[in-house]
C-alpha cells in the first residue's frame, strides 16, 4: 500500500470522528431537553455538558488538537476563542461546565438548568460551523 492511501485513510478516519462527535453532541442536547421535560434536572445537566464537550471535541479533532480530558477541552476553547475573537464561546462553555458540576452537586435550580441547556444550544450553533 502506498503512503497516499494511508494519508487518505487517516483523513477519512478523522472525518468520521468529527462527524461522530457532532452527532453525539446533537443527540445529547436532545436528551438533555427530554430529561429536563421529564423532571430529571441532574441527567439533563450532564447530557447538556456532554453536548458541549462533544462539539468542542469535534472542532479539536478536525484541527488535530488533543481533547481527551477537561484540561484539553478548556485549552481547545481558548484556542477557538483566539481564532474567532468571540468571547461568548468561553462564557458558554463555562456555563456548560457548571452543568457538569451540577450533576454531582445538585445546586442549580430548574431555571438555571433550563437556561444552561439553552446556552449550550447557542454554543453548538457557534461551534458546528467551524468544522465545515
Amino acid at each position: 500500500m502506498n503512503s497516499g492511501h494511508i494519508v487518505a485513510r487517516q483523513v477519512n478516519n478523522r472525518d468520521r470522528k468529527v462527524e461522530e462527535h457532532l452527532r453525539i453532541s446533537r443527540q445529547f442536547l436532545r436528551q438533555a431537553e427530554r430529561e429536563f421535560a421529564q423532571g430529571d434536572r441532574l441527567q439533563a445537566s450532564e447530557k447538556a455538558w456532554g453536548a458541549a464537550a462533544h462539539v468542542v471535541k469535534a472542532v479539536a479533532q478536525q484541527r488535530g488538537w488533543q481533547h481527551d480530558g477537561h484540561r484539553y477541552l478548556f485549552e481547545a476553547i481558548d484556542r477557538i476563542y483566539r481564532e474567532t475573537g468571540d468571547s461568548q464561546i468561553r462564557d458558554l462553555f463555562r456555563i456548560a461546565n457548571s452543568l457538569h458540576m451540577n450533576f454531582y452537586e445538585n445546586w442549580q435550580s430548574d431555571d438555571l438548568v433550563q437556561d444552561g441547556i439553552g446556552r449550550v444550544e447557542v454554543l453548538l450553533a457557534k461551534l458546528e460551523p467551524l468544522v465545515d
